[in-house]
């Protein structure tokens, strides 16, 4: 790096979008997490001490960092820059739950951090190639505001279930996502038997996910049936990439995505350090 390589961090998210949205648009499918959580800061979502970040060299943004207590740092950076931000932050007093990212670069960052990784989860980022439709009886719904118990319950036990290790309430996430009709149910019978939700698209890009089926209700396809309604949704409502994380621990949701139509494009690593 040379001496023009530089940090700039702000709590205000349009200063930040300013700043760095144009970088992040260029790969709207690797970026996907920084932008959706971007449109979050936007609309107010996140009140807790927000901290965003571009790293500047050559006088052009070439990465940039997103940190929403208490979920961990989202990394959108190139290496050559993690020891800079880790110093920066480390001068900032910032307190970091973990840090989340591209395998590379999330590793460089926990090797580079003070506190030792106490644990990590592997995901793997897929993009749709072409849709495969399963054939599962039910049909999908639309959350309205009346779900929003059985909403938030779900999405509850997804988290303690996923092992996302976050103290944070939910239900402010999903009031949003049912306003933005991006909650939906798949129903049996008239009862819901699965969740899922899609971001509306940003920049041609939609990303699937949580997706949730409780455990009374596996092993009947209900996961895929949702997983299928939400993308198609996407596409209906113009988004030219679909795509969704997946737990590497799980063999069984990386199949069901795969028999669907979803194809690998990198993986990822969320490191905890506490």
């Amino acid at each position: 790096m040379t001496d023009r390589s530089t940090w700039t961090f702000t709590a205000a998210a349009e200063t930040f979008a300013a700043a760095a949205e144009g970088w992040l648009l260029r790969d709207p499918v690797r970026n996907t997490a920084a932008l959706t959580v971007l449109r979050s800061l936007r609309s107010g979502q996140f009140s807790e001490n927000p901290l965003m970040g571009w790293f500047t060299e050559g006088g052009s943004v070439e990465g940039a960092m997103i940190h929403t207590a208490p979920y961990p740092l989202l990394l959108a950076v190139p290496l050559a820059a993690i020891p800079s931000l880790v110093s920066e932050l480390i001068a900032l007093g910032r307190s970091l739950s973990g840090v989340n990212g591209p395998v590379e670069q999330a590793e460089a960052f926990a090797r580079a951090w003070w506190e030792p990784e106490r644990g990590r989860r592997s995901d793997r980022l897929y993009r749709l190639g072409t849709p495969v439709p399963p054939s599962v009886p039910g049909a999908a719904r639309t959350a309205v505001a009346a779900d929003m118990p059985r909403a938030v319950q779900w999405i509850r036990e997804f988290e303690v279930e996923a092992d996302v290790e976050v103290s944070a309430d939910p239900t402010p996430v999903v009031a949003a996502r049912i306003n933005r009709n991006e909650l939906v149910w798949w129903e049996d019978g008239g009862r819901p038997v699965a969740l899922a939700c899609v971001s509306t698209p940003i920049a041609g890009m939609s990303r699937v996910g949580p997706v949730y089926t409780p455990p009374e209700f596996r092993g009947r396809g209900y996961g895929s049936a949702v997983t299928y309604a939400v993308t198609r949704k996407a596409l209906d409502e113009g988004a030219a990439e679909v795509l969704l994380f997946a737990d590497l621990a799980n063999p069984r949701s990386n199949s069901i995505y795969q028999a669907l139509g979803y194809e690998p494009v990198a993986d990822y690593a969320r490191i905890s350090f506490r």
